[in-house]
């Protein structure tokens, strides 16, 4: 099999994870309402896991949408043009359904006063997940796989082959970081709906990474990690 049949076949089983996981994202909007349940949905705590993930995975996932309009405007290749419109597009969308679950509970898309991101997930920089990833707070860095403002500036003005390269580096990490907190939510979260788009973010962004790996290959680079 060559390397681009490959690399199309990884996008499509991308694709097709990620529009199950909208998908089923899309059909939890009436269920976080409690629409057509014969009993009130749960609603979370402001200090759950459940919130938490809500709050962190939101602006985790802001991230992932501007990097990709970053290398969108500074480079011309096509594969990693639409592999950025598909990461913007995608969590764009699962950003809007944490903060909607956000709103329907009535909790503050801001963590409660004394608390840290990630503090739902207290191992969360002593599992193996997490294992490489980078710490808290440095330099705007503030959850694991987040990049710093000094690697966006780099991003915002590399160009060409050297932007792809850096891009892919870059989401490879904030994938990884993603994944793991996602995983923790779908070992943690209480809501199911919230349990079940945790777990398609997993599979989804796994599909990615391998994609990603392949791309990084292809222009002669790998991963940071």
């Amino acid at each position: 099999m060559t390397a681009s049949l490959t690399r199309r076949t990884r996008w499509a089983l991308g694709s097709a994870v990620a529009l199950a996981a909208l998908f089923a994202g899309a059909a939890t909007v009436a269920s976080a309402r409690g629409d057509g349940a014969a009993s009130a949905p749960l609603t979370p705590a402001a200090d759950s896991a459940d919130a938490g993930f809500a709050r962190d995975m939101a602006v985790h996932h802001q991230q992932a949408v501007e990097m990709s309009f970053v290398v969108r405007d500074v480079t011309d290749d096509e594969d990693v043009r639409r592999l950025a419109y598909d990461i913007a597009h995608t969590q764009a969308n699962q950003r809007g359904m944490l903060l909607g679950w956000l709103d329907l509970w009535e909790l503050p898309k801001t963590a409660p006063d004394g608390q840290s991101p990630m503090s739902w997930m207290p191992d969360a920089h002593s599992g193996h997940d997490m294992q490489g990833m980078k710490g808290m707070d440095h330099d705007g860095a503030l959850m694991p796989g987040m990049a710093t403002r000094t690697e966006l500036a780099q991003l915002r003005s590399a160009r060409g082959e050297q932007a792809e390269i850096l891009f892919l580096q870059l989401m490879t990490d904030h994938h990884e970081g993603g994944v793991a907190m996602a995983r923790g939510c779908a070992e943690r979260c209480a809501v199911p709906v919230e349990k079940r788009l945790a777990q398609g973010m997993v599979d989804a962004q796994q599909s990615e990474l391998g994609l990603m790996a392949d791309m990084l290959a292809e222009r002669g680079a790998a991963p940071r990690h």
